[in-house]
């Protein structure tokens, strides 16, 4: 496509070169360029973009874009070779890749799902219901790229860079995708990596305090107000009625068609919250749906399971989904790492979660506290180069709702990590319960599983569908449940525990 009709949206401040040059590719990663390619040079949180501008040039870029205070004339480039300034390369990125795949978001519906928690939940809960429908689902998320049952690519990230997200709905709408899923997190929004995107729908799950940090967010409102982009970019908004934050929704948009959802307040989807059944393995509850109370079961336990739930029918209801359709779509339904119990050789009750924050590790705790009918014990740690003001507070959740905490390391990335483990310390100790520090996440696990007894409830918080462990920049392979079924045979195998029959 030519360059000149790739950036015919794009805000730019200057330009160099013949713009009449046909690109056969973009990426803002030089390693990714390719012969005939965009090199788009994005500054990042310790590297700017123009440093590998030589690698891209190497590898075939034969244009380029650069922030807005870069002197195009100064650049160290080939003779002639068009470069251009932007006002906002982050989102030219994403304007320049919607053009270069033929803007696909027009081509299906396109659904966002934003929030603190359950964004990852809900997306599969709208993905089964839709297609319980007979449509043909596509789903863009923190675990994978989807279409309907096929796994097209797995993920590392909750939304991924705004070339990638084009190139997997061109995708989509090759394969005649009807309706297109997508994790959209604040930091995708902060970022532009889904501007030029069409949403149809945007749901804004919940808002608690995370991501606040010195490469995230500074504050709660910014955090809020990226989420908030969603709703703004989509034609339809659905919100959770039971977030006070989030109910605000409606008074900021009021010309925005926006549907709610909740337990305890007034809503379009309203559960009834006398019909709420909460067990270890299943929620059961009835919800309003086309002026009927309707009887609804998933197998994702929790009280936030009937939020995800519940903000899921909403979405779908655009879609006119029948009743039927979405007892037959949750009833069944796993989520990869979502309250997602482990079958063992012990018998032993052992719950892998996602909870990675305040609320979330709050929400798990409670919910096994209200069917656990032995100890909670709770094996976690939090990732390092993040949000260090929450770990004290998650320290004190531990403390306070499980009967022992064991602390083990997560994604250390680049801290130490027995230092990320004594500041969780910090808000356990004013608990008085006890727990027990172990720098090693499999030793952890180990000790967990060596405690517990028949009737308790292993929870490990902070992985869930993450399969690997990242220490200074390396990522190196980690299933929990591969790590669980081993420990467990180890200790049949060394006569520790004995086997269920």
């Amino acid at each position: 496509m030519l360059l000149n009709k790739l950036i015919s949206k794009v805000e730019v401040i200057n330009k160099v070169g013949d713009l009449n040059l046909d690109i056969t590719n973009i990426h803002s990663d030089s390693r990714k360029i390719k012969e005939g390619g965009l090199f788009v040079a994005i500054n990042g949180f310790s590297k700017n973009g123009i440093e590998f501008i030589p690698d891209a040039i190497k590898n075939g870029a034969k244009a380029l874009i650069v922030e807005p205070d870069v002197d195009l004339n100064s650049l160290n480039i080939p003779k002639n070779m068009p470069a251009i300034s932007v006002k906002n390369t982050r989102k030219a990125l994403a304007e320049i890749a919607c053009e270069f795949y033929d803007n696909p978001s027009k081509k299906l519906k396109l659904i966002g799902v934003t929030g603190t928690k359950g964004k990852t939940t809900t997306t599969f809960m709208i993905k089964s219901i839709l297609e319980a429908h007979g449509l043909k689902v596509g789903l863009i998320g923190s675990i994978a790229v989807y279409i309907n049952d096929e796994k097209i690519e797995d993920t590392d990230r909750t939304t991924p860079e705004s070339i990638e997200i084009q190139k997997y709905l061109a995708a989509m709408v090759e394969r005649n995708v009807d309706v297109a899923i997508i994790e959209v997190s604040s930091q995708a929004m902060k970022l532009d990596r889904v501007s030029g995107s069409e949403f149809d729908i945007g749901l804004f799950t919940n808002l608690s305090e995370d991501h606040i940090s010195p490469k995230e967010h500074p504050n709660m409102e910014d955090y809020f107000n990226c989420k908030l982009k969603l709703i703004e970019q989509s034609k339809h908004g659905v919100i959770n009625n039971d977030d006070e934050t989030v109910r605000k929704i409606k008074k900021l948009l009021p010309e925005k068609d926006i549907k709610t959802f909740a337990i305890d307040s007034p809503a379009d989807f309203k559960v009834n919250p006398d019909t709420v059944v909460i067990t270890d393995s299943y929620i059961d509850f009835s919800i309003l749906f086309n002026g009927k109370e309707e009887k609804i079961e998933a197998s994702i336990p929790g009280r936030f399971s009937i939020y995800n739930a519940s903000g899921a029918i909403a979405v779908c209801s655009y879609f006119g989904v029948t009743a039927d359709e979405i007892r037959l779509a949750l009833k069944d339904l796993k989520v990869l790492g979502r309250s997602e119990l482990v079958p063992n050789k012990l018998g032993l009750t052992i719950m892998i979660d996602y909870a990675h924050t305040p609320s979330s590790l709050e929400s798990i705790l409670k919910a096994v506290k209200t069917y656990a009918k032995g100890k909670v014990i709770c094996a976690w740690g939090v990732g390092g180069d993040r949000d260090t003001a929450k770990r004290p507070i998650m320290g004190e959740i531990s403390g306070r709702l499980a009967d022992f905490t064991v602390l083990m390391s997560d994604q250390v990335r680049t801290e130490d990590p027995l230092k990320i483990l004594k500041e969780i310390e910090v808000g356990i100790i004013p608990t008085g319960k006890p727990y027990k520090i172990i720098v090693d996440r499999t030793e952890g696990i180990r000790y967990a599983i060596s405690i517990a007894k028949p009737g308790d409830i292993i929870v490990i918080p902070g992985l869930g569908h993450d399969l690997y462990l990242e220490r200074n920049g390396v990522k190196y392979p980690y299933d929990e449940r591969k790590v669980i079924a081993k420990l467990i045979d180890e200790m049949i195998e060394s006569g520790e525990r004995t086997p269920i029959e």
